[in-house]
């Protein structure tokens, strides 16, 4: 993507804008010279955005995917959409189905109003009506809803998305840091990180691509790794040695219960369920290839900010010496 600013007066509202790929999605619009405004159920928290565009590029607004009247109010005047909003697990009125199905119905409906030109829906690889995660069946109805009101969305589906405030490596190297074991309990599992930056390239180029229009994108990494694998390039990263332990799916699924007692739990039992299926580009599927964007290495970013987990925060002494490796369990 080329890095100029190009003066535009279209204005693109970006739902869940102020998140960890919606951050990065807002950068790349800012570049290429979009109105931005970005909708959030706490636009206080959004004030970090407002220095990667220009002066008034960048605006928060309230409003709160549950209630249709403040995705209307967001959407007034755009000529473009993006759904970002998404949840991991489910807290309060914050369920799946709230979210990730009739919350998109809504933003779509309020964006075919509003006169939208084009709208892009952020799903998962795994989306499936009929899986066993609530997440991945939620995903796939909010599919569904948002083409059977505007049949030309276009809907991005990526893997594990990795970047510097991830919820996947960061969990995990954080695991690593604490604990002399490291529980495996989906080490066959393959996974096709895809890098923050891409998915957003993806989102902004989808926006003005004539082939996109009505299209689904896979969007995923250069490499194919298992969980085990992705587990050893973190403790490789962080220059930790760990014991990876395989777990049955049953005892995994006991301790997502344990940990659902906290306030924001690490592990959920429909996270584990979510483990059990692959989450890679299915052959033949349109994906970054098609948008003119090549996908990063995992190598080129993970030590950016995995080093903050190494001994001494990233700092090492000339002599000192890494530790190298897993061991295995």
């Amino acid at each position: 993507m080329a890095e100029e600013l190009v003066n535009t007066d279209r204005l693109v509202t970006v739902f869940g804008g102020s998140g960890f790929v919606g951050r990065h999605v807002v950068r790349a619009l800012a570049l290429r010279g979009w109105r931005i405004r970005v909708a959030s159920r706490r636009p206080d928290l959004a004030f970090h955005l407002q220095p990667l565009g220009d002066v008034g590029q960048i605006h928060a607004v309230q409003a709160n995917v549950r209630y249709p009247e403040s995705v209307a109010h967001a959407l007034r005047d755009a000529q473009a959409a993006i759904n970002l909003v998404g949840i991991l697990h489910a807290s309060g009125a914050q369920r799946f189905d709230a979210i990730h199905h009739l919350g998109a119905q809504s933003v779509a409906k309020a964006a075919k109003q509003a006169g939208a030109e084009v709208f892009v829906q952020m799903s998962a690889i795994g989306a499936d009506p009929s899986g066993s995660s609530v997440y991945a069946k939620t995903k796939a109805f909010g599919e569904v809803a948002v083409r059977q009101i505007l049949p030309d969305a276009i809907i991005m589906r990526p893997s594990v998305v990795f970047g510097p405030e991830d919820q996947f490596f960061n969990r995990f190297a954080g695991m690593a840091r604490l604990s002399p074991i490291m529980p495996v309990f989906a080490g066959n599992t393959r996974f096709q990180p895809v890098y923050v930056g891409d998915v957003a390239d993806a989102a902004l180029a989808a926006l003005d691509h004539p082939e996109a229009p009505g299209r689904i994108y896979e969007l995923g990494g250069p490499e194919i790794l298992t969980f085990r694998e992705l587990m050893e390039l973190t403790l490789r990263e962080i220059h930790r040695r760990r014991a990876l332990v395989s777990l049955p799916y049953a005892v995994a699924a006991c301790e997502a219960a344990l940990l659902e007692l906290l306030p924001k739990p690490p592990l959920t039992r429909d996270q584990v369920k979510l483990l059990r299926r692959d989450t890679v580009v299915t052959p033949g599927a349109a994906g970054l290839g098609e948008l003119g964007i090549v996908p990063t290495a995992l190598e080129l970013v993970l030590p950016t900010y995995l080093a903050r987990f190494r001994r001494g925060g990233g700092w090492r002494t000339a002599d000192s010496t890494a530790a190298a490796g897993p061991s295995r369990g």
